[in-house]
């Protein structure tokens, strides 16, 4: 029997580029979302050994190379199981497009693989092996609203926020992660002055910027947050992520009925606190260097932003852009409106913790 589960995809509120590691990697503060949008993973097993990938997508390796046969790979050795297994991957997400797609299909191969041999794996043994193969599986394996810390592997569930109406767009372009690091790194050797295009996109999301309450942490998130950020390496992109870490704790720390009146949308209701959290001028590192490199991103996120998005922004280190709207109807109008101006757009809406569980882990749709 194949079992089979959704692998939803993630956005990023918000993402700040630390040190250099001696390990290789970058210190990196973010917030995870995941989102509606997905790819479909099959699992099976059966008599006899190895792992077998199977993708109608030419992009999608199909050796030791993919995460989901890396994952197997450790989860066969973790569980003392022996068997063929078999893994059919759906691609309807893009390759290489800062949503996570090929970290979600890890996990969701991992949690296939438990149903499927009836074994269940401890959850520290679950969270050690996804962050052995890469920097963002864990974030798979808590859904919701996750603070990222270390490289990214190090997360804490914050508040979960509440399910607002998004659209993806996908240029047909795939930006690699570790030359955009490598380009960040350049920059910041070059003292981080901002380019032209930077300024005009600075100048499109005044309009919205405010800043984040200033009171101390109170929850266990904001503690946990505030803890990781504090273990950050000393630098001057280290000292603008432990700003947003202070600030996110703060913001956790609030309730939402107490958010200024300016949060509140008309008629007396609050306004979506995870619009109040990215409008709180939250921003991606990777937009600096990566919309200078590809300039249809820049366009990208300026069309979304054109066609009413309350804040857009590129997701990881792209290609993929993403703007959240006030409402369903809203998302899918613009939808329209960027598919008639060219791009490749979705609409979707963002998973809260108990609806991606619910929605992730069934075996039939």
């Amino acid at each position: 029997m194949t079992i089979t589960v959704r692998s939803f995809a993630k956005i990023n509120l918000g993402l700040r580029i630390g040190a250099a590691r001696e390990d290789g990697f970058h210190e990196l503060l973010t917030v995870y979302q995941t989102i509606g949008l997905h790819d479909v993973i099959g699992v099976s097993v059966g008599r006899g050994t190895g792992i077998e990938i199977q993708c109608d997508d030419p992009r999608v390796p199909r050796d030791e190379s993919n995460t989901c046969f890396r994952i197997a790979e450790k989860a066969m050795r973790a569980l003392g199981a022996k068997a063929r297994v078999v893994i059919e991957i759906g691609k309807r997400l893009p390759v290489q497009g800062g949503l996570g797609g090929a970290s979600a299909n890890a996990v969701a191969t991992l949690l296939g693989l438990e149903r499927a041999l009836r074994k269940t794996l401890p959850a520290v043994d679950r969270l050690r092996i996804a962050a052995e193969v890469g920097s963002d599986l864990p974030l798979f394996l808590v859904g919701g609203t996750v603070l990222g810390v270390g490289r990214g592997e190090q997360v804490y569930p914050l508040v979960d926020l509440p399910a607002m109406a998004c659209v993806v767009v996908t240029p047909n372009v795939g930006v690699s992660t570790p030359k955009a690091f490598a380009a960040w790194d350049r920059k910041v050797g070059e003292g981080l002055k901002p380019s032209s295009s930077e300024e005009t996109d600075a100048a499109l999301k005044r309009r919205s910027s405010t800043n984040l309450p200033s009171t101390s942490s109170a929850s266990t998130s904001s503690r946990a947050s505030a803890s990781a950020t504090g273990k950050l390496t000393a630098s001057v992109a280290s000292d603008r992520m432990n700003e947003l870490g202070r600030g996110l704790s703060a913001w956790l720390s609030e309730p939402y009925s107490s958010a200024p009146s300016d949060f509140f949308a008309r008629g007396g209701r609050a306004e979506n606190p995870l619009l109040w959290l990215v409008r709180a001028g939250i921003e991606n590192d990777f937009e600096r260097v990566v919309f200078p490199e590809y300039p249809e991103l820049r366009d990208g996120k300026r069309a979304l932003l054109s066609v009413g998005a309350k804040y857009a922004s590129l997701s990881g280190s792209g290609s993929a852009l993403y703007g959240l709207f006030s409402s369903r109807a809203a998302a899918l109008r613009a939808t329209a409106r960027l598919r008639k101006q060219g791009w490749a757009a979705q609409a979707t809406v963002t998973l809260p913790r108990r609806q991606y569980w619910k929605k992730f882990l069934v075996s039939s749709f």
